[in-house]
Order: structure tokens, then sequence, then C-alpha cells
């Protein structure tokens, strides 16, 4: 596995100037396929997406860069300060990414959940036949919550969404494995 340097990785708010990238690859089959939202999204669409989550402070998205670049995207929405918890989905826009990068794009978005958005539970969902991020919520510590039975339509099919959370106490525990996990030395 490459060596990541924890400097050559960060997380910033999504700019204006990002949203043509990040339409590209939100309407690509193998980032929209597993989504809730998988049609075509048009430019008029995505611009009101990206107006609507200025000022909302119940949303957050953020651009994952690697090595000076815009690889991929981590987003927080129902963020809900009284019960400290939000839901986070993620993904990686670029393809041509070095091995281990998608470990990097979870540490820094959990530390983002946890230290800068101060949440006490964290909450995800994957589709059941997306095994990709099955594995990758459980690598990061995540415990399944439950499962929603034939939940939402997939190419004419209802399919079952599988539910996650990580607690705060729970990541403090994990999050020097999985700052290893990310960040190898040598």
């Amino acid at each position: 596995m490459p060596r990541h340097r924890r400097e050559e990785y960060r997380l910033r708010p999504i700019r204006e100037e990002d949203l043509e990238t990040v339409l590209r690859w939100r309407n690509s089959d193998r980032i929209r396929s597993p989504m809730y939202t998988d049609h075509i999204i048009s430019q008029e669409e995505h611009r009101t997406w990206f107006r609507n989550l200025q000022g909302d402070e119940r949303s957050a998205c953020l651009v994952f860069e690697c090595r000076g670049r815009p690889a991929g995207i981590v987003s927080f929405s129902r963020i809900d300060r009284k019960n400290g918890r939000g839901d986070w989905g993620f993904y990686l826009g670029e393809e041509d990414l070095p091995k281990g990068t998608g470990s990097v794009l979870g540490v820094l978005g959990l530390e983002y959940a946890f230290d800068m958005l101060n949440l006490r539970k964290l909450c995800g969902e994957a589709f059941s036949f997306n095994e990709a991020s099955i594995g990758f919520f459980r690598r990061l510590g995540f415990s399944e919550e439950g499962r929603f039975a034939r939940h939402a339509l997939k190419n004419g099919k209802f399919e079952d969404v599988v539910s996650f959370a990580l607690f705060r106490e729970d990541w403090r525990r994990e999050r020097e494995r999985l700052e290893r996990l990310a960040f190898p030395e040598g």
C-alpha cells in the first residue's frame, strides 16, 4: 500500500468552481448507481442544490482533495445539534487515486463529524447490494443498526437498505487504529 502523508489530503467546503467537476462525478454510472438519487442530474438541478446548501446549518458538503486536486465528496445532512446526530455520505469521484485513499477520506470525514461538527452519533446507509460501502462502514468501526426491507426503488425493484451508526466514544477508541490504516508508516 502506498504511503499517505496527512498533509497531502484535506477537506474543504465546496465552492462554485467545483460544481462542474462534482456534477461529472455525480452523473457517472459508478457514483449514481448506488445512490438514492440515481437519475442524471441537470445543470439547473445541480445549481439549485448548491444554492440551497448555502446557509443551511443542517448540511455541509466538503470536497476531499488528494495531493492538491479534488478527488471526492464528504457530505453531512440532517445535522441535529440538539441531539448531536447527523447523517453522512461520501464517494471518491476520481478513479486514478492511490490505493487506500478511501481510508484517508473516511478518517478525515470522521474527524470532521466528531471534532468540527461535535456530533455524538454519525449515521449512514447503504443499499444491501452495495458490498463495497457496507465493508467501508465496517472497516471504519460503524455498527449495523438495522435493515429497511424493500425500502427504495432501484432499477424497477424495491431494495433493502442497511443502516449504520458510529458513536463519538467508539470513534475515540478506534481513532488510532483508523489513522494507522489511513496513514501507514513507511
